[in-house]
């Protein structure tokens, strides 16, 4: 365990947030480690931490080589040290034989306080003893590594004393330490490691952070001891709801019977669901010993020692089996399962802010893997988000449940229609849909857009609604080549041809409308470009290069040769289109703003689409913008449309609104749009929903995102002047990524770095497995969890993702790309 204190002085040193996060620590899971947490103050977690320890050092072989107990935060110190007691403790109750039979056992154990604060006397920099137990037949070699890390001396709450006593510590540094000492080693023997925290479940660390949040990322399965006193029922099954609340298992509870039946009445709540022990009465003498009370209690600590063995074995099983059991049983979207070796199958055991928690069989470790597809696109959270969300939704779904939406109201329904149209929809859109997926949504938009096209231009001739010769109108979409809209029949419908709608894997599709082909902007060289299909005559073009993207953003472009040539080009093709089609009309446009996601992350020039919905609103064709992937600060503004400098007639969201804890989507569109729909007859309604349509824990979800992504107090990344999101991929890597031989473009905007990779034939596209090395090593060498499109990778980060995190992960990808051949 020295590596420990190693690590703590040279990380006492340079100690920053950023230090503290640079690189989190693979948890071994050969050995089993638990945290101990206790329902209240005084209820004996000290006391558990020393009797479980014994029964540890005192099992017949096999038995682990080395027990490591972690205080992390200790006050009233020195006079009351939780280690010291545990050192002192531990090796006394040993004192007796073995069954017949058992070796001899030396025991070398030691104590010793990383960081004292400054009001703390000075102490001998380590305590070690040695105690010798059991039988006369061989000499078996045992240790006892005893740790406090951070130390006060006012026996009051850590917050309260960091402040007083002029050592504040964040909460970084403290899970910076946890995992180190998670993932420190002991090559003799297995190791059992003992983690006791401070206080209550819902104590307050030295930053205010509560003790069940604060140790959250590393997930310790947990020992709950309960509260044996007059109100402990209460105060235990609240500690334990907190704990599976914020993701924890909880291998046993323990508690000290104090003549309430308490443990019987919690026994009897918990049956199937957690183990129960029970301790007998602590004398309350202060100066009783407590050796035959350590005595007396042999048999519990025995009991809580096997229930949490059982459930460590039983954990690995499951996590074992996981692969297999995947590559046997599952049907996995977008893959194609001879492609997937059951190794390489991701064996995710939870989720922690911007991380997965992977399980790798191989190694039997738990490692932090960075989320770098944002689980297609959906995630948003940090891990104080993600821990708001989980709590708010669960109110939700205890006060609600779920309650059908048609002429009802609830109040997360109107909070969040409120938030979307005074945020995404401002100035412009008064309605909101709710409905369940992005897909879902857009064929709403679609439902929308050709009714209020048939209004506008003759087609529904009077308040009955009758259609005007209704067998030979045929409505069609105006959309973008390498658009992507869905995966339901209708969205598929509404997107050009590709891999997505090919007859394989949509026999049905006919593609109902006329496809573009847009210019686009890309990064290389460290350079801005702008590159054009060759259906765009572009003779008259003369820039084509930009020294920043903020230069293809801006509206004076308006007046540019550029828009010139789109002018004419769209107006050609639409007006082509309608001389040769005279019973199908072009009723609604239907862009992916800025961004084309699925298509491959590309730029598509903003002035070619500010002017393409311009020239649509000349001829009353409506607009919908599908942001179900560019929404919500995705591209570094909460609209794509901020970028665009226009407004749609319809938008679509989703992924990134409930902050993808939940699927939630929902449709904005115009009072004109919601009038079309407006008669006398429930059948010209929008007659279109879904069991779930807005339902409680979606909309929930979706307030507190919304709120959270825009709040300076809790986004540190948003710019209060221009209400965006500061830089987050750092511009002197993305330009070195840029000039690299293997690189053909460089898409970076927001929460989105996408590199391409230069490929031919086979080996570019969708299909292409170009990457698949690459994509292999940054996965299981660099801890990226990466997911391509063919050969485009890409980057993605939440809106409160941290600079410095996605420089580290840019960093990784380039020193990759500097050696791929």
């Amino acid at each position: 365990m020295l590596g420990l204190l190693r690590h703590a002085r040279r990380h006492s040193t340079t100690s920053s947030s950023a230090t503290a996060t640079a690189s989190a620590a693979a948890v071994p899971l050969t050995s089993p480690a638990f945290a101990v947490f206790g329902a209240n103050t005084g209820v004996g977690k000290t006391l558990v931490s020393a009797g479980l320890v014994a029964s540890l050092l005192a099992s017949p072989s096999p038995s682990p080589s080395t027990v490591a107990y972690l205080k992390p935060l200790q006050t009233g110190f020195p006079d009351d040290s939780d280690a010291r007691f545990v050192f002192d403790r531990a090796p006394s109750l040993l004192r007796l034989p073995l069954p017949a039979g058992g070796r001899a056992t030396r025991l070398v154990a030691s104590n010793h306080t990383l960081f004292p604060s400054p009001a703390v006397d000075p102490l001998p920099e380590r305590q070690d003893t040695v105690v010798n137990y059991g039988g006369e037949e061989g000499v078996e070699e045992k240790a006892l590594v005893c740790r406090t890390v951070y130390a006060w001396r006012e026996p009051v709450s850590p917050h309260l004393a960091a402040e007083r006593e002029g050592m504040p510590v964040e909460d970084e540094e403290v899970r910076w330490l946890v995992d180190r000492w998670l993932a420190e080693e002991d090559g003799g023997g297995e190791v059992w490691k003992v983690l006791e925290t401070a206080g209550g479940v819902a104590s307050p660390g030295p930053s205010g952070t509560l003790q069940c949040d604060l140790y959250r990322s590393s997930r310790l399965p947990a020992v709950l001891v309960g509260d044996g006193r007059l109100g402990g029922i209460s105060s235990t099954l609240s500690a334990y709801e907190t704990l599976l609340l914020r993701g924890y298992d909880v291998g046993s509870v323990i508690l000290e019977d104090r003549g309430l039946s308490n443990d019987r009445f919690l026994l009897s709540y918990l049956r199937k669901r957690v183990p129960v022990h029970v301790l007998p009465p602590i004398p309350e003498d202060p100066k009783d010993d407590l050796t035959d009370w350590f005595s007396e209690s042999s048999s519990a600590f025995s009991s809580l020692k096997d229930s949490l063995q059982s459930f460590h074995s039983r954990r690995i099983q499951r996590l074992n089996s996981m692969q297999r059991k995947s590559k046997d049983l599952l049907w996995w979207p977008f893959t194609q399962h001879d492609l997937v070796p059951v190794d390489s199958v991701t064996v995710i055991d939870s989720r922690f802010g911007e991380n997965f928690l992977a399980y790798k069989v191989k190694d039997k470790k738990i490692v932090p893997q960075f989320d770098a597809c944002a689980s297609w696109w959906t995630q948003g959270p940090d891990s104080n988000l993600q821990i708001e969300l989980a709590r708010d939704m669960g109110y939700a779904a205890a006060r609600y449940g779920h309650v059908m939406f048609p002429e009802n109201v609830h109040e997360p329904a109107l909070r969040c229609a409120e938030l979307l149209l005074g945020g995404v929809g401002k100035d412009w859109a008064s309605r909101v849909y709710f409905s369940d997926n992005g897909s879902t949504a857009i064929e709403i938009a679609l439902k929308m857009a050709f009714r209020k096209y048939a209004c506008d231009h003759g087609i529904i001739v009077d308040s009955e609604k009758d259609i005007r010769s209704e067998g030979s109108v045929h409505f069609k979409v105006l959309a973008l080549n390498g658009s992507y809209h869905g995966d339901t029949l209708g969205a598929m419908e509404a997107q050009a041809p590709s891999a997505y709608t090919s007859f394989l894997q949509q026999p049905w599709y006919s593609g109902r409308g006329l496809f573009l082909d847009p210019p686009t902007v890309y990064i290389k060289n460290k350079t801005a470009n702008l590159s054009l299909p060759p259906s765009i005559c572009h003779d008259q073009l003369c820039d084509t290069c930009f020294s920043s993207l903020t230069e293809v953003f801006c509206k004076t472009r308006d007046t540019s040769s550029a828009a010139n040539v789109y002018v004419s080009y769209i107006s050609q093709q639409l007006s082509q289109y309608a001389m040769s089609n005279n019973s199908e009309h072009i009723a609604a446009l239907v862009i992916e703003p800025v961004i084309q996601g699925a298509g491959g992350m590309h730029l598509i020039d903003p002035l070619f689409q500010r002017l393409l919905i311009k020239e649509c609103k000349n001829r009353k064709i409506p607009v919908i913008f599908d942001e179900v992937f560019t929404g919500f600060w995705r591209l570094g503004v909460e609209s794509a449309s901020e970028l665009l400098g226009c407004f749609p007639d319809i938008s679509c969201y989703a992924k990134l609104m409930t902050g993808g804890i939940v699927p939630l989507a929902a449709t904005l569109a115009t009072e004109p749009i919601f009038e079309a729909f407006r008669s006398d007859s429930k059948l010209t309604a929008l007659l279109h929903g879904h069991s779930y349509t807005a339902h409680p824990m979606g909309c929930t979800a979706a307030v507190k995102a919304i709120q959270w992504y825009k709040d300076p107090s809790t986004n540190s990344n948003i710019d209060l002047d221009r209400m965006k999101l500061k830089e987050l991929w750092d511009g002197v890597l993305v330009n070195h990524l840029s000039s690299l031989p293997n690189v053909k473009r460089v898409v970076s905007l927001g929460t989105l770095c996408a590199i391409e990779l230069k490929a031919e034939g086979s080996d570019a596209g969708y299909a292409s497995l170009y990457a698949s090395s690459l994509i292999r090593q940054l996965r299981e060498e660099d801890n990226i969890y990466a997911r391509p499109l063919g050969n485009v990778i890409y980057l993605m980060c939440g809106p409160c993702t941290t600079q410095d995190s996605c420089t580290r992960q840019l960093a990784k990808v380039h020193r990759r790309l500097q050696k791929l051949n």
